[in-house]
């Protein structure tokens, strides 16, 4: 961000105070009385003297001058409000045909007008993310996923909600705006999830823009249900097929895109194995067990909804950080739900 400039007034000042500083150094070495000289030489030698303190403290009062004009610029306040319709537009700038016609990122809770004082990227606005956005003093909450708990945010998807409405009572009481980015976080290019995590497993060498199908050195299921249990951090992961079963070609499709989309992917690539975010146990997992079953080659890893996007919305707080002097932007993870017993 460029910092405001010193008035032409303030550094004519400044000039002239070099000037004078400069004239009563000349005039203090004038009021020496005038030598005589013996010889040519030695008054060539004074003279030469004499030119010399001259610069010397041209070359002094200019550096004070360029010093104090310096620490001028440096301590010049700066400082810059954004709204959060600045924030969402700002964006949106990013992202190919965007505004979208049709999308579920919108504003679940607050306005674009409110005055942003700090901002939380997260998978999911649990209560405890949006409590400790509270204590953080952080009033914009980007949510990668619902916050009321189906696709739309519809308030009465399930009647009368008693969950919803203390919900929606704590994030009113304390201003909180939040702004879902579902649609348009993966319309970045590349995708900023899939790249993200392509990125954490390693296999960023391996990966071509917009595909989701990745080739890798061949590693066996377990070896690979460890791997991306570590580079990812998660805790447990589920899996499908024999665990000795060889991968290579990794069809790798994070978050719940649904058993339609799946299925296709295996029917049409035929993977070593499916890694997914979510699966509804009634589709993918049943139609990979009836597959390998019959001689199919395709195993299944699922990761967690939840964790296997985390890594996208930390892409987003690394992208938004530089752009917004003087905003905090903070990045905590939604975390897996479920405990394993």
């Amino acid at each position: 961000m460029q910092r405001p400039q010193k008035s032409l007034l303030s550094n004519q000042k400044q000039s002239r105070k070099h000037n004078n500083d400069l004239f009563f150094y000349i005039k203090h070495i004038n009021m020496k009385p005038i030598p005589s000289y013996s010889n040519a030489h030695d008054y060539i030698n004074d003279r030469r003297t004499f030119i010399s303190n001259i610069l010397k403290a041209s070359l002094a009062s200019a550096f004070v001058f360029s010093l104090g004009q310096a620490r001028a610029h440096s301590f010049s306040p700066v400082s810059k409000s954004y709204t959060v319709g600045d924030i969402m537009d700002m964006i949106l700038k990013e992202i190919p045909g965007a505004p979208f016609s049709k999308t579920v990122d919108t504003l679940k809770t607050g306005n674009r007008d409110a005055v942003v004082t700090g901002i939380l990227t997260t998978m999911f606005a649990t209560i405890d993310i949006i409590q400790q956005a509270i204590k953080s003093n952080a009033n914009f909450i980007i949510a990668h996923e619902p916050t009321f708990y189906n696709h739309t945010d519809d308030l009465k998807w399930a009647g009368t909600n008693h969950v919803v409405d203390q919900k929606l009572e704590l994030l009113e009481k304390n201003k909180i705006t939040i702004w879902r980015l579902h649609d348009y976080l993966h319309s970045f290019v590349p995708d900023s999830v899939t790249y993200e995590v392509v990125k954490d497993a390693g296999w960023l060498s391996y990966y071509k823009t917009g595909q989701r199908l990745i080739t890798i050195p061949s590693i066996s299921l377990g070896d690979l249900a460890k791997h991306l249990k570590s580079k990812l951090d998660i805790a447990q992961v589920r899996v499908v097929g024999e665990l000795s079963h060889g991968c290579s070609r990794v069809a790798l499709m994070p978050g719940a895109s649904g058993g339609q989309s799946h299925i296709s992917m295996v029917e049409r690539e035929q993977p070593d194995v499916l890694v997914v975010g979510e699966v509804h146990e009634w589709e993918t997992a049943e139609y990979i067990r009836d597959s390998l079953q019959m001689g199919g080659k395709t195993a299944l890893i699922v990761l967690g909804h939840s964790v296997s996007e985390e890594p996208g919305l930390e892409w987003l707080q690394h992208w938004l950080q530089p752009r917004l002097s003087g905003l905090k932007v903070q990045h905590l993870a939604s975390g897996n739900p479920f405990k394993f017993v």
